[in-house]
């Protein structure tokens, strides 16, 4: 994972109603809601770059382990869908299906080993923990003076 921390800053630019410009490091991408939502569906919606984030760091994780074991994995696939359940104890709760595939001449012990990786990548137990947020508004006079 990136050493260097920059913040990612999400914008409206004007654009439709729910359009919004996501500045990452030197990247720029695109975010909106589906046009059933009342968006443009210009860009994935939100959930969508969750779900690419824990897909990303799934794949990364398993090739970077596969290399240092000399594993011969071939490919890596991550498909992810997020929907809502019932929950007999907690009421309507989320959920993400991560189905995860592996190419190449692999036992079964090596893809149940892939598989225990792949649940110990940082977004995995990021997702998995009690994940605090810390929120705040900005000073809006430095706010302004910085447009």
């Amino acid at each position: 994972m990136a050493q260097d921390k920059h913040p990612v800053v999400v914008s409206e630019n004007g654009l439709g109603p729910y359009q919004r410009t996501v500045h990452v490091g030197r990247h720029t991408l695109l975010a909106d809601e589906p046009v059933s939502l009342g968006g443009n569906d210009a860009g994935p919606e939100p959930f969508d770059f969750l779900l690419a984030s824990l897909g990303a760091c799934t794949s990364i994780t398993l090739r970077m382990y596969a290399e240092r074991k000399q594993l011969p994995l071939t490919g890596i696939r991550v498909e992810l869908l997020h929907d809502q359940v019932d929950s007999e104890k907690q009421g309507t709760v989320d959920r993400i299906v991560r189905t995860i595939t592996l190419e190449g001449e692999l036992t079964a012990a090596q893809r149940a080993g892939l598989l225990a990786i792949a649940n110990k990548c940082p977004m995995y137990r990021t997702l998995q923990s009690d994940l605090r947020i810390d929120s705040s508004l900005a000073d809006r006079r430095a706010a302004e003076t910085a447009e």
